[in-house]
């Protein structure tokens, strides 16, 4: 596994250092597909300085992923307000049906209809009552954060930092080539979050997030014996029925809003390719000094996995 330790670029609105303070989040997630947002909801259950607002859900199944969210939530002891979001892309078909790790629960809910609009006025009533304080981590496909937008253009201006993972910035070695799940589920989402989000921007792609794995040996050994983590490794087992490896690609994104340094950084734009075929939702990234957006272009792995596992204590 490659990984890199180099020095951080500054933020423009804040210190590159660790964060101090207690951060409030709103989690936008996919959970229940691949099991890195499981993971990256236990870190956030378990990091002390995280102050989570909400969590909405996205792409198929919602009421499924919802499910999985209430249940950490609960085994963490906390009370959390949990909305279920668009399941449907804005323009091209469903790739994204089901959330298998819902199979591991007992008590799924009966599919019912639902408003997706019922979560993007929680996300906006809640950024407009944090105004400047509240980063939207947003680790699933980017239709909520879309809609949200296309409701109040200026909603996202008063958010402290978009936080996100999705697309691909660089041409490190994927099995996908250039595209990334997250940013092809909804191109047209992610082409309208680069285009028309005004505030800080922080994006981590699969070129960086795929340096950060664990087998499944390697899972079941650093997981077993805490609480939350004892959880998802039994969801754990869905995902590893058909794969070999964890990335942990939504706790990267997790964990840099308190530790930015893990990462370094470079500032400009994006662009997302939106033609008919196999390369749309492909995004594309020019330097541009000055730009509020920023792209991960490296990643310390020793400093990850020492913070990330430090949150979590045995019962």
């Amino acid at each position: 596994m490659k990984t890199a330790i180099v020095a951080t670029l500054p933020y423009p609105w804040r210190s590159s250092a660790s964060v101090s303070f207690a951060q409030k989040i709103l989690l936008d997630t996919d959970i229940g597909s691949d099991i890195d947002d499981a993971v990256a909801l236990a870190y956030l259950l378990s990091e002390p300085r995280c102050e989570l607002l909400g969590v909405t859900t996205v792409t198929g199944s919602v009421h499924q992923r919802s499910a999985l969210v209430r249940h950490l939530l609960s085994a963490a002891g906390r009370s959390v307000p949990v909305v279920s979001g668009y399941e449907l892309p804005l323009v091209i078909e469903q790739r994204q049906k089901e959330a298998p790790q819902a199979a591991k629960l007992a008590d799924l809910p009966a599919d019912r209809s639902n408003d997706p609009e019922v979560a993007v006025e929680f996300l906006r009533d809640t950024i407009l009552a944090n105004k400047g304080e509240v980063t939207l981590l947003a680790v699933g496909p980017f239709t909520n954060v879309a809609m949200l937008i296309e409701r109040d253009p200026e909603v996202l201006s008063h958010l402290r930092e978009l936080v996100i993972m999705g697309g691909k910035y660089s041409d490190y070695p994927t099995p996908w080539g250039p595209t990334e799940w997250n940013a092809i589920v909804d191109p047209h989402a992610t082409d309208q979050l680069f285009r028309d989000v005004h505030c800080p921007i922080r994006a981590f792609g699969l070129d960086i997030t795929w340096q950060l794995g664990m087998t499944p040996e390697q899972v079941a050994s650093r997981f077993s014996g805490y609480p939350l983590l004892d959880i998802v490794l039994d969801w754990s087992e869905v995902w590893f029925a058909e794969r070999d490896m964890l990335h942990f690609h939504d706790p990267l994104a997790a964990l840099a809003v308190f530790y930015p340094e893990v990462c370094g950084y470079a500032a400009g734009k994006v662009t997302v390719d939106l033609s008919p075929g196999p390369r749309q939702g492909v995004t594309h990234f020019e330097k541009s000094a000055g730009s509020k957006t920023r792209v991960a272009t490296s990643v310390n792995a020793d400093l990850f996995f020492q913070q990330f596992f430090g949150v979590f204590q045995p019962p």
